[in-house]
């Protein structure tokens, strides 16, 4: 069989059951069209022939059948091509009381201190949308969805019950040094359908009581889930993967690029160019971040099947060394967060109350380096529950730090923990102003 061929398998876990069963069905049925009963029903003259098709699939080979579906695999993942539609004025379907499930994605601050947050709606699969609110009073009271990413084919020719779901699963908000905002997000078919696309939006306005958000623009395949890098060259770096675990696909010219890309824009985020590539063992959901040291190494930090695994660059991100895994702590498979701070600390945030142990995706602990990851000091328990999972954080100019993740995944909730430095190396809240455990968002329709 032609290697092109062999990388790609219909019957792949990748492929909802679905589609599998419309290819297969619609095959199976011309194939047996030569049986009497099928006959007799096909040549009614009230029901539509194509003759021609019907002989085309009965004479295939079973070579030919197989890159017949490579190639309408690959006219079908065309359809995540398609611009999305950021919806500004969602109705009121997306609201708490008609959503039934929420996975968190990012929060941000803007110049004049609004806060937004956005989650994924009705699933971690195929039908996922993302929603963002915002907060104007520090986050203790938050808008419904003001923004929605909802890509599904609802008017597709053939029905709203065709079996491929075009899915937003990733996104992450970041504030330039402009005082932009950005929404960086994917859109793939079916959850992921082996290309996948990284988009991204920008407001320009946003703390305006309308934001204005630009015509989303595909940058590059794969997706993203954690906020850029502002190097101390000026560069903006940006962590995005093209999964290497989920690799038998319709896309085998991407091979090479399978495995964390490295983009970087040295114009304020107008062009972007590939860097490097950097595969992992034991890959998983990348969710990669790096921080800059201050003798100017990169340190990368990647989820992988068996933890959090590492790399170095000595050349800005052009090469990496051999991945390894992380020494200095143990968090399980799941994404944490990672990010240099304000007074050049280094915060983490992981599973666990302990550095070098973890109880699965089991409480969330706080820490921080001041020698580059050597060490590592608090331990601030900012969730003390089961099931809490995916952070995302960001620092406001006067230095308190805000991370929200989701607690209970699905009917749960999106919390958000606001707290400080001092906070994290008392491993207790000492400031006044901070809080644990404030609910975002609340899904309020059961299955």
């Amino acid at each position: 069989m032609n290697k092109k061929y062999r990388t790609f398998n219909i019957r792949s876990s990748i492929m909802n059951r679905n589609i599998q069963i419309l290819l297969t069905a619609a095959l199976a049925f011309i194939s047996f069209s030569g049986n009497g009963f099928c006959q007799t029903f096909l040549t009614d003259k009230n029901y539509p022939l194509d003759k021609e098709k019907e002989i085309q699939f009965f004479n295939m080979t079973e070579e030919e059948v197989k890159e017949y579906e490579f190639d309408l695999w690959r006219k079908i993942a065309d359809l995540a091509l398609i611009p999305p539609k950021i919806n500004t004025a969602p109705s009121t379907k997306y609201d708490s009381d008609q959503q039934d499930y929420v996975m968190a994605l990012t929060n941000e601050i803007t110049p004049k201190g609004r806060h937004w947050a956005a989650w994924i709606g009705n699933e971690d699969g195929p039908k996922a949308i993302l929603l963002a609110a915002k907060s104007d009073d520090d986050g203790k009271t938050w808008s419904k969805p003001c923004l929605v990413i909802d890509s599904h084919i609802s008017d597709f020719p053939i029905g709203p019950g065709f079996p491929v779901g075009r899915t937003v699963i990733l996104g992450n908000f970041w504030t330039d040094p402009l005082g932009r905002l950005w929404l960086f997000f994917d859109q793939t078919m079916n959850h992921h359908d082996g290309r996948g696309g990284l988009w991204v939006t920008v407001c320009d306005n946003p703390d305006a009581d309308e934001p204005v958000w630009s015509a989303p623009k595909r940058i590059w395949h794969g997706g993203m889930l954690n906020k850029p890098t502002i190097l101390s060259s000026g560069e903006w770096l940006l962590c995005t993967y093209l999964l290497q675990h989920w690799n038998r696909t319709g896309f085998p010219e991407l091979e090479p690029y399978r495995g964390v890309n490295l983009l970087v824009s040295k114009d304020q985020g107008k062009t972007w160019e590939l860097r490097s590539v950097q595969k992992f063992p034991n890959p998983d959901w990348h969710e990669a971040m790096v921080v800059e040291k201050h003798n100017g190494q990169l340190w990368m930090l990647t989820r992988t099947g068996t933890g959090v695994m590492e790399t170095f660059s000595n050349d800005i991100g052009c090469t990496w060394t051999e991945p390894i895994p992380s020494e200095k702590f143990k968090h399980p498979n799941s994404r944490f967060f990672f990010r240099k701070l304000a007074s050049g600390r280094i915060l983490l945030v992981k599973n666990g109350d302990k550095l070098n142990e973890h109880h699965g995706r089991n409480q969330f602990s706080a820490w921080l380096s001041e020698d580059d990851g050597q060490t590592w000091k608090g331990g601030l328990i900012i969730d003390d529950r089961p099931r809490v999972t995916y952070p995302d954080g960001t620092q406001a100019p006067d230095g308190t730090i805000y991370v929200t993740y989701d607690h209970n995944r699905g009917p749960g909730e999106l919390v958000m923990a606001k707290f400080t430095e001092e906070d994290i190396l008392a491993g207790k809240i000492v400031n006044p102003n901070s809080q644990l455990k404030r609910v975002v968002y609340q899904p309020g329709k059961k299955k």
